[in-house]
């Protein structure tokens, strides 16, 4: 054993000598090398001591390049820093100098020069020695040199740096890809504090009215909550927890057909990049003391990234309205006069958790959930004069009705996701799971008194209480995966939407005589349903120098089964399957130009609602029926678009677009009786009407003009027409129209900003299309089953920002809506049977004060991970704040 243990040791000592005397050969070139036994270590700080995670970390030496015949440096080793800042590198090259480089984001970069250094004791033993343990100690003390502790290395921040990246890290307001134009409103402080109906008022192509309804030009678009169906509606979703919308007003192949003429908003909520931890906490309040609040916070580290939020806004809503009615199908004629007030007052709780697993460097998996809690209790008096036509001594009445009670909903769903990047640049497969429940319940109560004159002496009394409740369960599956070969890329993926849906709706009326309320079987509504669609998609991407193409074919079917629960009646539906395809060119043109075209065809199937034959007498203002003879509608949209960036980041988009739908669902009016009272009443149902179509032209500006101020601008100009020639022999009149949107930002001194926007709408045809419901006022189902328009109107929000506290962490904004009180929705329409004038005011010059604060500490270091695209927007995010 001390054989071998000396002659170990001769053989290794006799190497480091060699090297040591003879280092190079003759010709220049290494001699004999020695085995690579050097080892250094070390931590990476900052200046305060704290450990940098995801610091570079980089060992090289200068080698003899025996092409070139000269010295250049060669990577040795390298290493990201973790979360503790640490690095090592072994077997390394005992002899010559090496350079250390050390480089972070936010950090002034180290370039140190490292060597082993060798010192030969002259009491050290010789090679030669016989004593093995003589000859063991002096390569102990020999190696020691080999073994080298750096210690804490400190990087100090680069103020440049960080001021640079800031810069070149803001967000662009808008963003315009192949097939969508991306708003960023993360900034916007009008809408601080209140839904996302707030934050749609002020992105461009989108409409809203008074009650929330949007319209994406003319017609009602779906709703995505990040690139996924929801049953969310805006007013659900707190604008604080919104990151910026999509604008798909021409969706390609990969996105659902089914749906509607006019597209897809898909809002995506924000997310935290920033490493470390960090978040914030906001509250505020607005002039009738309602209440919001909530915070954010985000851990990420190593594998690992957590976020969780909520929110809580209260909501004290006033609104104030007249409709004008006169009723043409009774005898006698008679005119209606109402005089509408509302007042709801409720809150709402939204709460979200996500959680990312970095599994590998190109395995990710993400899961995350989201819980919805509301309830309202809205008060509504209405005042009605009835008077007959021609002969007001005849028909002369005044009713009083009153409307009290609470509506609750609760909704949670769960998210689920794994993402693999393939070693090739670009090729993904992804695979989701989308689950949503919603639970509602409302219980209200509608009293009408019955005078002979206003003031008058009563006549009568009419108690009316429903009660409903009900369920809604949507489950997506869908799988994607891209796959890039030399000059195209190809996408697939498969999709599976499952939704059960349960209403129960039961209509009582109060019996005088026994002194409670009695449920009136033919006035009560009560079904479930499924509805199911199954879709597969394929696309292909690619380019020929400035000219880019995507084309796409995608293939959809459903089917739904319905029950009246009743009866038990039981109505279903297969639609076989139909293909979609879709176009999308562009050209890339001289002086930061771009044109690009689309062509898509689009499907919406009739809801389940709208099919059901039975008659739903629930509202007696508002009586519905179904039409189960309902076909699907198609549309068929061209668009047209030229983009141009100017010199400043000043950008002008043009588009023109043309859309035609045939078969169109649209609700249309019929003559029955009512049950109960035997009086003659107007029934709403639902019909395919011939066609429509819309055509016209939107322009929209962003604009820098000072470092201190920029504008956007959007005008859409357009003409709508629907065709009802088979229903009515009456065509709906081709209407020119156009509204416009501008938002203006100013940055002012002392850390203070402010925003203004001014909303304008021309009269214009009333929009197509509500669907299975109608958000509005009493009676106000029949416009949507009519001729009319829209009349003009505007209005004008504007807000201010106080920015604070170190880094600017705190901040505090000032909001007023509707700064005018002009924002009236005025609708005049008529049909055979009546003609109606209709008007509302819903909480104008509303101010909102609110309260930002943001807190912890944001890691400058990025990770180096191929499956997580967002790092460095992340982490400038932060800076920019």
């Amino acid at each position: 054993m001390k054989k071998i243990v000396l002659l170990t040791a001769l053989v290794i000592l006799t190497a480091i000598t060699m090297q040591a005397q003879f280092p190079m050969g003759g010709n220049g070139k290494p001699g004999q090398q020695a085995p690579n036994m050097g080892h250094i270590y070390g931590k990476i700080t900052d200046s305060t001591g704290l450990a940098i995670n995801g610091a570079s970390v980089l060992l090289l030496q200068s080698r003899f390049d025996t092409v070139t015949k000269k010295r250049k440096e060669i990577l040795l080793k390298g290493i990201t820093t973790k979360s503790n800042g640490e690095f090592s590198f072994a077997d390394l090259p005992m002899f010559g100098q090496m350079k250390l480089k050390i480089s972070a984001t936010g950090f002034i970069a180290i370039d140190q020069t490292v060597a082993f250094q060798m010192k030969m004791d002259a009491s050290a033993p010789r090679p030669n020695s016989s004593d093995p343990m003589q000859a063991m100690a002096a390569m102990s003390s020999m190696m020691n040199a080999f073994d080298k502790d750096l210690g804490n290395i400190k990087m100090n921040i680069d103020a440049k740096q960080l001021q640079g990246v800031t810069v070149t890290a803001s967000k662009p307001t808008m963003k315009l890809d192949i097939d969508k134009k991306v708003f960023n409103v993360e900034k916007n402080i009008v809408s601080a504090g209140g839904t996302a109906v707030d934050v749609m008022r002020n992105v461009p192509s989108v409409l809203v009215d008074i009650d929330g309804n949007v319209t994406l030009r003319n017609a009602a678009p779906q709703l995505y909550i990040d690139g996924r169906p929801t049953t969310l509606s805006l007013d659900q979703i707190p604008a604080d927890a919104i990151e910026s919308v999509e604008v798909i007003t021409n969706p390609s192949a990969k996105y659902d057909a089914s749906g509607g003429n006019a597209g897809i908003l898909n809002i995506v909520l924000k997310k935290n990049k920033k490493n470390g931890f960090n978040g914030n906490l906001r509250a505020g309040v607005d002039k009738r003391g309602a209440v919001n609040g909530g915070g954010d916070f985000n851990f990420r580290q190593n594998k690992i990234n957590f976020s969780a939020s909520t929110m809580i806004n209260q909501n004290k809503s006033r609104s104030t309205g007249t409709t004008d009615r006169l009723n043409l199908f009774n005898s006698p004629l008679t005119s209606i006069l109402q005089n509408n007030y509302n007042r709801t007052s409720g809150q709402f709780i939204f709460a979200r958790v996500g959680l990312d697993y970095f599994m590998t460097n190109r395995t990710t998996l993400s899961i995350g959930a989201i819980r919805v809690h509301g309830q309202f209790d809205p008060r509504e008096s209405i005042n009605i004069f009835t008077d007959s036509l021609f002969n007001s001594g005849k028909v002369s009445n005044y009713s009083e009705r009153l409307s009290t009670g609470t509506r609750e909903f609760n909704a949670k769903g769960m998210t689920a996701g794994i993402k693999h990047l393939f070693p090739k640049e670009g090729e993904e497969l992804t695979a989701d799971l989308n689950f949503f429940s919603g639970k509602n319940g409302g219980d209200n109560t509608y009293t009408t008194n019955y005078y002979n004159t206003a003031g008058g002496i009563k006549t009568g009394l009419y108690q009316q209480q429903l009660l409903n409740s009900g369920t809604n369960r949507f489950l997506t599956l869908q799988t994607d995966f891209v796959k890039p070969f030399k000059k195209i890329k190809l996408e697939t993926g498969l999709r599976a939407q499952l939704r059960k849906l349960s209403s129960i709706n039961d209509n009582y009326i109060y019996n005088s005589f026994i002194g409670k309320y009695e449920l009136i079987p033919s006035a009560t509504s009560n079904y479930k349903n499924k509805d199911n669609v199954y879709a597969a998609y394929v696309s292909i991407t690619g380019s020929a120098k400035n000219f880019g193409y995507k084309l796409g074919l995608r293939s959809e079917s459903s089917q739904y089964n319905g029950t009246l629960l009743g009866n038990n009646n039981k109505f279903s539906n297969n639609y076989p399957i139909s293909l979609f395809p879709s176009v999308f060119l562009s050209q890339k043109l001289k002086a930061k130009q771009e044109l690009q075209m689309s062509v898509t065809r689009r499907i919406n199937r009739p809801n389940f609602f709208q099919v059901i034959p039975y008659v739903d007498y629930t509202d007696n203002l508002n009586i519905t029926k179904g039409n189960p003879n309902l076909k699907p509608e198609f549309t068929q949209s061209y668009e047209f678009s030229y983009l141009k960036t100017f010199k400043g980041n000043n950008t002008f988009l043009a588009s023109a677009y043309f859309k035609k739908t045939t078969d169109l669902i649209t609700r249309y009016q019929d003559k029955g009786k009512h049950p109960l009272t035997g009086q003659d009443i107007l029934i709403n149902t639902f019909i395919n009407a011939n066609s429509s179509q819309a055509y016209g032209a939107e322009f929209t500006s962003v604009n820098t003009l000072k470092k201190w101020w920029d504008i956007s601008t959007n005008v859409n100009l357009y003409n709508s027409k629907i065709n009802t020639s088979n229903i009515t022999n009456a065509t709906q009149n081709a209407m020119w129209s156009w509204f416009g949107k501008f938002n203006s930002n100013f940055k002012l001194p002392a850390k203070f900003t402010t925003q203004l926007t001014a909303t304008y709408q021309s009269k214009t045809n009333l929009p197509v299309n509500q669907g299975g419901g109608f958000m509005g006022p009493p009676m106000g189902a029949a416009q949507s089953a009519s001729q009319g328009y829209i009349k003009p109107s505007y209005g004008f929000d504007l807000a201010f920002k106080k920015s604070f506290l170190k880094n600017d962490a705190g901040s505090v904004s000032l909001s007023v809506n509707d700064i005018f009180k002009t924002r009236r929705s005025q609708q005049y329409s008529y049909s055979e049977y009546f003609t109606q004038t209709y008007s509302r005011l819903r909480d104008p010059q509303m101010f909102r004060l609110n309260f930002t604060y943001r807190f912890g500490k944001m890691d400058m270091s990025l990770f180096k991970r191929k499956n997580m695209k967002a790092d460095m927007s992340g982490a400038t995010e932060g800076m920019q704040q």
